[in-house]
């Protein structure tokens, strides 16, 4: 299979201040390919290393102030690596969030622009995905959103219920993409979205093609004449298929 999930794309107010709030927060290398765009690499990776994980922040116009489908969790090695993490980030900018969430063993935080995520209690099946122990989407139907993904990128289904759904890349690296069911699937365009790259890019367009027999469909989200393709998987979570700039 010639498409790998290569990383998370968040619209921000400003680039390069939320970009510096992951960067210190995940202890991951810093870079701008231009204007508005900010860059993040993992120690010891240089896009576009297929076994690495990336996130792009891109300023945007009024991004969304809404509960959004897809959010980051991250990884901790212990409880007293827990409870590090969550003062450094308070101490970052981050703010603590109620989701619902109740008595549970994970921290839920907010990043400087009010993006939601999670900080994990030690979890074993985590223990080599580096920071970001997963990316996670809300959705409807988790089965048959595994079924699509599993067919569209390289990545291996480890675990499957009605009301989950986890899948990683087939060289078992790199963060988990995990589909979970929830009541309150919301219909905006995300702030959020996952970004795919073929090998060799010059797949892209035959990629593309495919995704859409699975049942991808195009979407609009402003991007204008860009080098990438932007569509819907079948529950109307845009992605990327990333091309030559």
């Amino acid at each position: 299979m010639a498409l790998r999930f290569v990383q998370v794309n968040f619209k921000a107010r400003d680039d390069a201040a939320l970009g510096r709030f992951w960067a210190e927060a995940l202890g991951w290398g810093l870079s701008s390919e231009g204007p508005g765009v900010t860059n993040l690499e993992p120690q010891g990776f240089a896009w576009p290393d297929p076994a690495g994980f990336y996130i792009d922040f891109v300023t945007v116009p009024d991004p969304e102030t809404v509960k959004y489908r897809a959010h980051l969790e991250l990884a901790t090695t212990s409880a007293a690596h827990h409870v590090e993490l969550v003062a450094r980030l308070k101490d970052l900018g981050a703010t603590p969030a109620d989701v619902g969430q109740d008595d549970v063993p994970w921290t839920v935080l907010a990043d400087p622009e009010g993006n939601v995520f999670r900080v994990l209690e030690p979890r074993e099946i985590y223990r080599d995905t580096g920071a970001i122990a997963a990316v996670v989407i809300d959705c409807a139907d988790p089965r048959a959103l595994a079924r699509f993904w599993g067919e569209a990128v390289d990545l291996t289904l480890h675990e499957v219920t009605d009301d989950h759904a986890m899948l990683r890349s087939a060289e078992g690296v790199g963060p988990y993409l995990e589909l979970r069911r929830t009541s309150d699937v919301t219909t905006v365009r995300n702030r959020v979205h996952l970004d795919l790259l073929p090998y060799p890019i010059d797949d892209k367009d035959a990629e593309v093609a495919r995704l859409r027999t699975l049942g991808a469909t195009n979407a609009d989200v402003g991007q204008g004449k860009v080098s990438w393709t932007v569509l819907a998987d079948p529950e109307g979570n845009d992605f990327c298929v990333l091309g030559k700039g």
